[in-house]
């Protein structure tokens, strides 16, 4: 039973959990649980989703309840506002912007491929030394709680964004650090992406939040 966060006549939000799919994917071909199914079935209604969360994050997903109303809130998403926390690697600055272009398709690569403007504005909220050794030069290992806000919605655009700064997010397979993702999931028992969609603001002022899960609660307070 998926979490429900919000319903009136047009819109649905849920609070995806970590590796669920949004909706059939090719390079999922194998997955047959999916968000969009699920709540179908939850709800005994087709519905229309009206963005995408990687697998692997967890977190606000919003579906629309007719064609009618995704052809609506389609043309205003880019105006919609989404915040995301993410545990990165190391200690970023307290607040920045990144302005770093995206290609259209980032798991294609190539020197011809197009890019798009891309900007994201961050804050960091907590700070980390943790106990546990990633390699030869330091005992401990640091990681930042941060927020996440993309102005822009391309793909995979704040873990790319993040890793562009020297930031990668924990627990990122595909743009992250193999030793240390493997050394945070065995210290946090927790393997997963840490990303999670905090909160999403409509045009109009329709606020959907859906609160990090008792995993994060440790990253919260510096040390």
């Amino acid at each position: 039973m998926l979490k429900i966060l919000h319903l009136d006549a047009d819109l649905v939000a849920i609070d995806k959990p970590a590796g669920l799919l949004v909706h059939p994917s090719r390079l999922d071909a194998h997955e047959r649980e999916t968000a969009l199914a699920a709540l179908e079935g939850q709800l005994g209604e087709k519905l229309f989703p009206l963005h995408r969360l990687d697998k692997a994050t967890s977190g606000v997903l919003l579906f629309a309840r007719s064609a009618e109303a995704a052809r609506h809130f389609a043309a205003a998403f880019e105006a919609t506002e989404k915040r995301y926390l993410a545990l990165v690697r190391g200690w970023p600055p307290e607040s920045g912007t990144i302005d770093h272009p995206l290609a259209r398709d980032p798991e294609k690569p190539s020197a011809g491929q197009p890019h798009r403007e891309a900007l994201t504005r961050f804050q960091r909220l907590a700070c980390h030394e943790w106990p546990f050794r990633v390699d030869e030069r330091h005992a401990t290992t640091r990681t930042a709680l941060v927020e996440a806000q993309p102005v822009t919605g391309r793909r995979h655009q704040v873990r790319l964004h993040l890793k562009h700064i020297a930031h990668p997010i924990v627990g990122d397979s595909t743009h992250g650090k193999g030793p240390l993702n493997r050394a945070a999931a065995a210290y946090f028992g927790a393997q997963r992406l840490w990303l999670h969609a905090l909160a999403v603001r409509l045009p109009g002022g329709l606020r959907i939040e859906a609160a990090p899960g008792a995993e994060w609660e440790r990253f919260f307070d510096s040390q």
